[in-house]
């Protein structure tokens, strides 16, 4: 699948197989993450992956997500706050976003979580305190099959490209 072709693939999934993603694919999502670009080349990020399902059911607390139990994998995304105070979190969320489109590449599905409690999380994985939780990502199977060549260029509920686009200045077309 092209770089393009994954963007415009990429949808939040919120419901997953219960199949296992192989450690092949996996360690591609993550080599993903590990190759991205950093302010500095400092690299302040560090990636949890959590498979228990326990730990997964304590991950799902967030409003937003309980699905999180049946995702067969979380990644937990964390940035390093003493080895980047100012850029950690853009850095590992560029990242976490290298993931996305490579998990999307290879046929599976993710959701970006912001809805989580970082105290809870921290302890649950003994997380250091030098870094924040930045971001969990649910990786797996979706239940849905979407064929990204069914469908049009991604504009549902996208604003159109001369409203978010200014050239030179901020609103000059």
């Amino acid at each position: 699948m092209e770089v393009f072709e994954a963007i415009q693939a990429r949808r939040s999934v919120r419901a997953y197989l219960k199949k296992k993603i192989p450690e092949k694919i996996l360690n591609k999502v993550l080599e993903a993450a590990r190759i991205a670009p950093s302010a500095n080349n400092f690299q302040p990020w560090h990636f949890i992956v959590v498979k228990d399902a326990a730990k997964r059911k304590a991950l799902s607390t967030g409003r937003w997500a309980k699905f999180l139990v049946e995702s067969p994998v979380v990644i937990v995304g964390c940035g390093d706050k003493k080895k980047s105070p100012e850029w950690h979190v853009i850095d590992t969320t560029i990242a976490l976003q290298n993931m996305v489109l490579e998990a999307t590449s290879e046929g599976l599905g993710t959701c970006w979580i912001g809805s989580f409690h970082e105290n809870n999380v921290k302890s649950l994985l003994k997380i250091p305190d030098n870094f924040n939780v930045v971001a969990l990502l649910a990786v797996g199977y979706p239940k849905k099959k979407s064929d990204p060549g069914s469908k049009p260029l991604r504009k549902r509920n996208r604003r159109d490209m001369e409203k978010i686009v200014s050239f030179e200045e901020f609103g000059k077309k």
